[in-house]
């Protein structure tokens, strides 16, 4: 079969290597469809260490193509979502139902091999059976989608209430239409205005560049009060944690999904003496079902945010265009 494989910090080949064989408890996904994201790129352009050789590609889709022993609840032909992050299922945060928060994680094209190539070998729990007439590319969004659904949950979003999204991104337009899905008035805030008309386009209510002025102002004006109920941050700087936090009004929550790779200044007096809630979200647990359904009943738009297409002997140039103006999501056709 055909792979990316990656031998250091950019030095990305497509290669022939062996067929993988699904081992007892495991499948074989043909892929159809993989996403980049920053993880991805962090990985690629060396920011990020890990083991070469190493194939990329955690956010992929496919077809099963076999079934190792005692597999039962998926068989060849099977359409799936890959679920790309699977906990060791025997330490206590495992036991306790925290397997997302599980220090022996393995992540799927980070710790094994993944899915920028036509064949990946995962654990059978890992794949959740897509809906019948749900296009590939937006069951792609799959995975991120989850993300953000879960931190909807935590943010204990109500109908009615008012709630910021910091960062338009992929994370940024998919959640500001889960949280319009769960009754929520719903306020983008960009860095700048450039997908702030496709925010608008996908149920924000308002939207925001912060070079227009801060975004404290923006939250006050649009909630009718000290700022919004939630804000859910997606960016993953650290200005971003310190300005989702003056978007908040007292009393508020504010739920972190980005990871930060330097330090954030808050200043903790604001968070006790507006009595804050800040609540950290880490992936996903038990959320790909409820982010197929959203996809699948259209309370989400996945397909706008895919913007660019390669195949997998053009992966370099898909590495390239992540990074332009114009990129949302590119996904690599293998």
């Amino acid at each position: 079969m055909k792979a990316a494989v990656l031998h250091g910090p950019r030095d990305l080949r497509v290669e022939s290597v062996p067929n993988p064989t699904p081992g007892p408890g495991e499948v074989l996904v043909r892929v159809r469809a993989a996403g980049l994201c920053g993880t991805d790129y962090r990985i690629w352009s060396g920011d990020r260490q890990v083991r070469y050789p190493l194939i990329m590609g955690h956010e992929f889709i496919g077809e099963v193509a076999a079934a190792g022993e005692g597999v039962t609840h998926v068989g060849p032909g099977t359409r799936v979502a890959v679920e790309p992050n699977y906990s060791c299922g025997a330490c206590p945060l495992c036991l306790e139902g925290n397997g997302n928060l599980c220090a022996r994680r393995t992540a799927v094209g980070i710790d094994v091999p993944g899915g920028f190539a036509q064949l990946v070998p995962v654990p059978a729990r890992c794949c959740w059976p897509a809906p019948p007439g749900l296009p590939d590319e937006e069951l792609l969004l799959t995975e991120p989608l989850a993300v953000v659904v879960r931190a909807a949950a935590r943010g204990e979003v109500k109908p009615g209430s008012t709630a910021a999204v910091l960062g338009v991104g992929t994370l940024g337009l998919l959640a500001l239409q889960v949280l319009r899905a769960r009754g929520a008035r719903v306020l983008a805030i960009g860095r700048t205005d450039r997908r702030l008309d496709l925010a608008r386009q996908l149920g924000a209510e308002a939207a925001h560049s912060l070079v227009a002025g801060p975004g404290r102002d923006a939250a006050t004006a649009f909630s009718g009060q000290e700022g919004a109920d939630v804000v859910i941050e997606t960016a993953g700087t650290p200005e971003a944690v310190a300005e989702a936090i003056e978007l908040v009004r007292p009393g508020g929550r504010v739920v972190l999904t980005g990871l930060p790779h330097e330090p954030s200044r808050v200043h903790f007096f604001w968070v006790v003496r507006r009595e804050l809630t800040l609540i950290g979200s880490m992936i996903y647990r038990d959320e790909f079902p409820e982010a197929m359904r959203l996809l699948k009943e259209g309370a989400v738009r996945a397909e706008p945010l895919v913007t660019h297409r390669f195949p997998l002997d053009a992966i370099q140039n898909a590495f390239t265009a992540h990074r332009q103006p114009d990129s949302i999501k590119v996904a690599v056709i293998p």
